[in-house]
């Protein structure tokens, strides 16, 4: 009796360790985890970005594209040739998948993707695909140094509220803000005040001093035009700035403030 106990008492054993062979468990398979340099992770792309594109029916688009670590953009554009039409807009972006493109959000009739490279971005097309022929190289937007003597009033738009002491009213009807706007592609100043759109350079230096040249504008001719040729004038006249971040005035040696304005976006 003994001897057939211990019997089966093997043949157990024998069971129980054969089936711990089959029951084998079976790895979870890895996460795919791409490691690797990429734009998003390998170049310095904060920064702002500017260069002219090609225009189907004007003289070239003149854009600045602001790209900053948390993720946000603001993009701006002026319409060179008949209108000089200024457009800007800012939000949030996003990158793909491989780390190489980034996609503008809240942007839908017109190109928002741009692939990053070192100190460029190239435009790509509507649908995400590199420009190819004779004008491919002319969607690059070069990455800009920062200006000698900004202190934060480049590529932000401000709005006009004092002009010689008085504060400005639209007497044009239009309803639509007079504001100046500087860009750092080329040095480029724009702005509207009150019947046309306006548009000429500047050059900033240390110490914050700040000249313009003469106002080039479109063509339009409107019953009221007083404040837009005061504004010319004063913006030829002044030579420094000072500002708060909120609030920006433009000035002529220690004389009091000849215009005043007011940051509407950044």
């Amino acid at each position: 009796m003994k001897r057939n106990v211990l019997i089966l008492a093997a043949a157990m054993a024998a069971v129980l360790a054969s089936g711990c062979k089959t029951q084998k468990s079976v790895p979870s398979e890895p996460k795919k985890i791409v490691i690797g340099d990429n734009s998003s992770v390998s170049l310095d792309w904060a920064g702002t970005y500017a260069g002219t594109v090609p225009c189907a029916d004007c003289q070239g688009i003149a854009t600045s594209i602001t790209l900053n670590k948390d993720l946000t953009y603001k993009i701006s554009m002026v319409y060179k040739g008949k209108t000089m039409k200024f457009y800007e807009n800012n939000g949030k972006f996003t990158w793909n998948e491989a780390g190489s493109t980034v996609l503008l959000e809240g942007i839908t009739n017109a190109p928002n993707s741009y692939l990053v490279a070192e100190n460029k971005l190239i435009q790509l097309d509507m649908e995400g695909k590199r420009i190819t022929g004779a004008l491919a190289d002319k969607y690059i937007l070069t990455k800009t140094a920062q200006v000698a003597g900004d202190a934060g009033i480049v590529g932000k738009k401000w709005k006009l509220v004092e002009l010689n002491g008085k504060p400005v009213e639209d007497t044009s009807g239009s309803g639509k803000e007079y504001f100046i706007s500087l860009q750092q592609e080329e040095s480029r100043v724009s702005g509207y005040a009150g019947c046309n759109s306006f548009f000429g350079s500047y050059e900033l230096k240390e110490g914050n001093r700040v000249s313009f040249s003469k106002m080039g504008s479109t063509m339009m001719a409107c019953p009221n035009m007083t404040t837009e040729q005061e504004l010319y004038k004063v913006l030829e006249t002044v030579d420094n700035y000072t500002t708060d971040g909120k609030t920006l005035q433009l000035n002529k040696a220690r004389m009091a403030p000849l215009a005043r304005f007011e940051l509407i976006s950044e």
